[in-house]
């Protein structure tokens, strides 16, 4: 992998303020640091202070630390106070991008985490290190309205359509109780189910909206990695910056996503018109009686409405409660011509680039991020409760 400047590059003594970041504690994470950084994530986002767990240790190591991308150039970084101890963690995800005409290694920045005040400090650093490496591009899917003021304080932008989540309804009561389970746990005891299929069937019966209608001459396949991977670059490429997957990339982060069973089950289909043309395909986790959770969503130029509704009229008919993804510019209008469709702001997705022709390109959309391309199949976000 032919490899830009990276972070870490700037923080080598050779560079007169790399020097003083490395001398204030700023480095690469490496192996010995997972226990130190698992206890940061379970007090940071877990409220939890306590040892993690090995899946979290064994997580943490497989995807930050031995995925095939890796180079501590690109990687993750953490600050230690000057006792020795780490205090902050910047957890970075390298992706292969074709950007403006060029490859290059893009930085997936994932979980940022600071040991309360005290960490503080040595979080300013790590954001600073990021600041002083002028990446080609660093990018998160959910930064929060305080980081997203640190990203533009430091010369990134932020991606409005791609900072919002849509969601698409079938089955309203099923969908509604979800939704209840989600914040209060204990709710998913309650013995509803018995009325909650009567109740949509009804509902589905009385209101055409919820089901959607199938595109004429459209159908979904089953498909599997290779079709994918197929899929993924042709369908793609009319994007300026878009993930440069090689075949191993893909294959591992498919693997990966895959774990993150909590989701329910990975599944890719292809959408085919009526002489069995594939002409685009969806990824999603799923468990039957609850949401999709789409990932990406890809199809031809021009076939953006029979795609996005053959999609729809699918997890209808396979027995999901609704479906929800991130919204991406090129799908907006199929989506926004869908009934009982909804949007809302999930969380910030912001960029930062050292490149005017790479900012110029994805603030007009012309881009392709998310699902795949960003942190949502991640476990961190959903996992080690």
């Amino acid at each position: 992998m032919n490899l830009q400047p990276g972070i870490m590059q700037t923080l080598r003594p050779q560079n007169p303020v790399a020097a003083r970041e490395h001398a204030h504690g700023v480095r690469p994470m490496e192996v010995a640091d997972v226990q130190s950084v698992g206890r940061l994530f379970n007090k940071a986002f877990r409220r939890k202070n306590e040892e993690p767990r090995p899946d979290l240790l064994d997580y943490l190591d497989r995807v930050f630390l031995k995925n095939p991308g890796y180079e501590p150039d690109y990687g993750s970084i953490v600050h230690e106070d000057g006792a020795g101890r780490i205090d902050s963690a910047l957890l970075a995800l390298p992706m292969a991008f074709h950007a403006a005409g060029r490859r290059i290694t893009a930085r997936l920045l994932c979980a940022f985490m600071a040991d309360g005040k005290a960490g503080f400090a040595g979080a300013a650093r790590l954001a600073r290190a990021v600041r002083l490496s002028q990446p080609d591009l660093c990018f998160s899917d959910n930064a929060s309205p305080v980081s997203a003021d640190h990203w533009t304080t430091g010369g990134g932008f932020m991606l409005p359509i791609q900072s919002l989540e849509w969601r698409r309804t079938f089955r309203p009561f099923h969908t509604g109780f979800n939704r209840v389970r989600e914040k209060l746990p204990l709710a998913r005891h309650l013995p509803l189910s018995p009325f909650l299929k009567p109740a949509d069937l009804a509902a589905r019966r009385r209101f055409a909206a919820f089901t959607p209608p199938r595109p004429e001459g459209t159908a979904s396949i089953e498909a599997g990695f290779d079709e994918f991977f197929a899929c993924a670059g042709r369908m793609t490429e009319r994007f300026a910056i878009r993930p440069d997957w090689s075949r191993d990339d893909l294959l591992w982060l498919m693997d990966t996503a895959a774990s993150n069973i909590s989701l329910g089950r990975l599944h890719c289909k292809l959408v085919v018109n009526g002489q069995g043309v594939t002409i685009g395909c969806y990824l999603f986790f799923g468990k039957p009686g609850e949401a999709a959770h789409v990932l990406n969503i890809l199809c031809l130029e021009g076939r953006e409405f029979d795609v996005v509704g053959q999609m729809f009229a699918d997890l209808a008919a396979s027995g999901y409660a609704a479906a929800h993804g991130t919204a991406q510019p090129f799908l907006m209008n199929a989506l926004m011509r869908q009934r009982q469709m909804s949007f809302k702001h999930r969380g910030y997705f912001c960029m930062v680039t050292r490149h005017s022709d790479i900012r110029e390109a994805a603030t007009r959309n012309d881009i392709f991020v998310g699902g795949l391309a960003s942190e949502s199949w991640s476990r961190l976000l959903t996992d080690f409760r």
